[in-house]
C-alpha cells in the first residue's frame, strides 16, 4: 500500500493530532528543563523564550488547530478535502520547522525562513482556498472569522520571532487562538447539549456577535490606547459571563466531558479580566498568569476531550468518555492548578511547580498519544472511507 493511501493520510486530523501528542508531551518538559538551567537550546534562532511561546502557540497549538480545521472545513463545506500526499507535505513542513527552531541558529538566513513559514504559509492557503472556493455551500455564515484570522497567524508569527516585538506577537496569537476557541465552543457546546441532554442553550445573533468581534479587535490590543483595550477586554469579559449563566452551566456541570468544555470557557473570561488587571498596572502575580490561564485553562483543558472525541466520532466509533478519557481530564485540570494557582501561594517552590505542571503536560497527552494511535492507524470500523 503506497503510504499516501494509507489510514493515516485520509483525513487531516490523524497525522496532524498525532504530533499535537508528541507536541504537548514533548515540548513542555524540555521548556521546564530550559528554564530551570539544565537545559540549553542547540543552536536556536532566537532565546528560549520566543523558542517556547513559538513552539506551543505555532508547533503544538498549529498542529491541532490545522489538524481540526483541516476536518471541520471539508464537513463544513462538503467536500472530501486534502488527504493523502497533500497531508504528507504538510507534516513534512510541520517537523521540518521543529528541526528549523532547535537547530536553525546556524543556517542560512533564507533557509531558516523557508523552514519556519512553509508549513504556516501552506496550510493557510490550504484552509482559505477551502472555504472560499466552496463559499456558496458553506454550513456556517461565520466562517469569515476564520478568513479574517487565518492569514493573520502569519504576521503574529513573525512577531513573536522578533526579539523587539515579542510580547505583541505572544498578545496577538493568544487572541488569535481565543477567537477560534470561542467559534468552535459556539458550535460544539449548542450540539452537545441537545444532544446529550435534550436542550437548547442560549444563541443570539447580536448577543455571539458581539463577543467574537470584540474578540477580534482583541487581536490587536497591544496596538490600541489603554482605555480602548480596557473596555475591550471587559465587555467581551461581561458578555462571555452573561452569556454563561444562559447555557444551563448547572446541567453541564454533571458531566465532565462537558463540564471541562464549559470550565475552558470560564477560563477565556477570567482570563481577559486579568489581562484587564494588568493592563490597569496589577502586576502583584507570580509568573505570566495571564498567558498560562489560557495556555493551561484554555488550550489545555479543552483540546484533550476535544481530540478525543474526534478521533472516536470520526472513526466510526461512540463518542463516550471512559475511565482512561476522564483521567486525562482529571491531570489536565491538576496542571492548571500547578502552573497558575499554586505559584501565587507557594511562590518559593515556583521551579518545582513548572516541572510538574510540564509533568501533566508529558503525562495527558503521552497517555492520550497512546490511546488514539491505534483508531488513527487503522480504517473506520463503520466502512466509511474517510
Amino acid at each position: 500500500m503506497k503510504l499516501a493511501t494509507q489510514p493515516l493520510w485520509l483525513v487531516g486530523f490523524r497525522p496532524f493530532f498525532l504530533l499535537a501528542c508528541l507536541a504537548g508531551l514533548a515540548l513542555p518538559v524540555l521548556w521546564a528543563l530550559m528554564f530551570t538551567g539544565h537545559l540549553a537550546l542547540p543552536a536556536a534562532p532566537v532565546a528560549a523564550v520566543q523558542w517556547h511561546a513559538h513552539e506551543m502557540f505555532f508547533g503544538f497549538g498549529w498542529a491541532v488547530m490545522g489538524g481540526f480545521l483541516l476536518t471541520a472545513t471539508k464537513n463544513w463545506v462538503q467536500v472530501r478535502g486534502y488527504h493523502g500526499a497533500p497531508l504528507v507535505v504538510l507534516v513534512a513542513a510541520w517537523c521540518f520547522e521543529r528541526v528549523g527552531m532547535a537547530f536553525g541558529g546556524g543556517w542560512p538566513a533564507w533557509l531558516f525562513w523557508v523552514s519556519n513559514l512553509a508549513f504556516l504559509g501552506t496550510i493557510v492557503g490550504m484552509l482559505l482556498a477551502t472555504l472560499l472556493r466552496h463559499r456558496q455551500q458553506d454550513s456556517f455564515r461565520d466562517n469569515y472569522f476564520f478568513l479574517l484570522i487565518l492569514p493573520t497567524f502569519l504576521a503574529a508569527k513573525l512577531l513573536v520571532l522578533d526579539a523587539t516585538h515579542f510580547h505583541a506577537g505572544a498578545v496577538m496569537a493568544v487572541g488569535l487562538f481565543r477567537v477560534a476557541f470561542l467559534v468552535m465552543l459556539e458550535r460544539t457546546l449548542t450540539q452537545f447539549m441537545k444532544g446529550v441532554f435534550q436542550v437548547e442553550i442560549l444563541r443570539s445573533p447580536r448577543l455571539d456577535g458581539a463577543i467574537k468581534f470584540s474578540a477580534l479587535a482583541l487581536v490587536f490590543e497591544p496596538w490600541l490606547p489603554i482605555w480602548l483595550a480596557g473596555g475591550l477586554l471587559l465587555a467581551c469579559a461581561a458578555l462571555l459571563l452573561a452569556r454563561f449563566t444562559r447555557w444551563k452551566p448547572g446541567l453541564a456541570m454533571t458531566r465532565i466531558d462537558l463540564a471541562v468544555m464549559y470550565l475552558g470557557y470560564l477560563a477565556i473570561a477570567l482570563q481577559l479580566l486579568v489581562e484587564l488587571a494588568g493592563l490597569l498596572g496589577a502586576h502583584g502575580w507570580t509568573g505570566s498568569v495571564s498567558i498560562h490561564l489560557f495556555t493551561f485553562g484554555v488550550m489545555g483543558l479543552i483540546i484533550p476531550p476535544m481530540l478525543v472525541r474526534i478521533s472516536k466520532g470520526h472513526t466510526g466509533r461512540k463518542v463516550a468518555f471512559d475511565a482512561g478519557d476522564k483521567l486525562l481530564i482529571w491531570i489536565m485540570l491538576a496542571g492548571l492548578v500547578v502552573r497558575v494557582v499554586l505559584p501565587q501561594l507557594a511562590p518559593g517552590a515556583y521551579m518545582a511547580w513548572v516541572h510538574l505542571a510540564a509533568t501533566c503536560w508529558f503525562l495527558c497527552f503521552a497517555i492520550l498519544g497512546g490511546r488514539m494511535l491505534p483508531r488513527l492507524l487503522s480504517p473506520r470500523i463503520d466502512g466509511k472511507e474517510h
